[in-house]
């Protein structure tokens, strides 16, 4: 049985995330307090004592995510996965957790791409929705119809994608999707439109810090977002990096890739521990999850 690690992106924050890991093992604190210190304010005492609305700030979410995850696990003995995967912001995660990427290189990229896609969203005004019950093919030929800004952003298991782009696209292509036949189109509570051309100013910001980082051969493969494939070359996980702000999370075709190339246990690491596990489940309900 070939096991794989996944690290999940925003959505999975709680209030009191990370505080038992803090306060029972030794070596996972020396992880958080080394992230205050890296960030320069107190992210612990949000992610232990802040609310809800505290956790959906950008620039405590994905920092916030990211210490966690790694923190989940590290805390547990695991063996060296014979893959790994992130969605959106768990890319990141999972480049540090496969040994590609230094865990202070991470944090720094992941809050300075938190702080440029929040720059991007107050230039670029967005949104998302997630569209559900109909097929991939569908969506995508709808978001063409549409003349604003507008694609299929996340692929997160099926039927079930989330688009993305101008406040008036997505409103656009969530009617036309619920003529089509949709069971629904929901406008959700993000920022901004994430994976979309609207992030582009976000891409050119975070591209000079991505190429500045020294990336290894990590001792797995990582399936990336942007196309779903295992890689392990330095140079092309990079550009893929990059590419992701503004290119989609393909999560179904990654999990159809990975159990065609013999993954069949996944064990999800971090925020709640449940959307990942019960996006793969609907990919295949035979695939075995577990959750750090």
């Amino acid at each position: 049985m070939s096991k794989a690690y996944v690290f999940p992106g925003q959505g999975s924050q709680f209030p009191g995330m990370g505080k038992d890991l803090y306060e029972s093992n030794p070596e996972t604190k020396k992880h958080f307090e080394l992230a205050n210190e890296i960030l320069g304010y107190r992210l612990t005492d949000v992610m232990f004592e802040g609310s809800e609305e505290d956790l959906k700030q950008t620039k405590i979410t994905q920092p916030a995510l990211f210490v966690h995850a790694l923190a989940s696990y590290f805390s547990k003995d695991h063996q060296d996965p014979d893959a790994v995967a992130g969605h959106s912001l768990g890319e990141f995660t999972a480049l540090v957790a496969s040994g590609a990427m230094s865990y202070e290189d991470g944090l720094r990229l992941v809050y300075a791409r938190a702080m440029a896609m929040q720059k991007a969203c107050e230039n670029n005004p967005g949104t998302m929705a997630a569209v559900l019950g109909l097929e991939d093919a569908k969506i995508e030929e709808i978001c063409e119809r549409v003349e604003d800004v507008v694609v299929a952003a996340n692929y997160n298991c099926p039927g079930q994608i989330v688009i993305s782009g101008s406040i008036s696209g997505v409103e656009k292509a969530s009617e036309l999707a619920r003529e089509a036949g949709a069971k629904r189109a929901i406008l959700l509570p993000v920022g901004g439109a994430f994976h979309s051309p609207l992030m582009s100013s976000a891409k050119d910001e975070l591209e000079a810090a991505i190429r500045n980082v020294e990336i290894k051969t990590p001792i797995c493969p990582i399936y990336q977002n942007i196309n779903a494939l295992p890689i392990t070359d330095p140079a092309v996980i990079k550009i893929n990096l990059i590419n992701q702000l503004t290119g989609p999370v393909k999560w179904t075709q990654t999990i159809e890739n990975m159990k065609n190339d013999g993954i069949t246990h996944f064990v999800e690491c971090g925020g709640n521990g449940k959307v990942l596990s019960g996006l793969i489940k609907k990919v295949d309900r035979n695939l075995e999850t577990e959750s750090i």
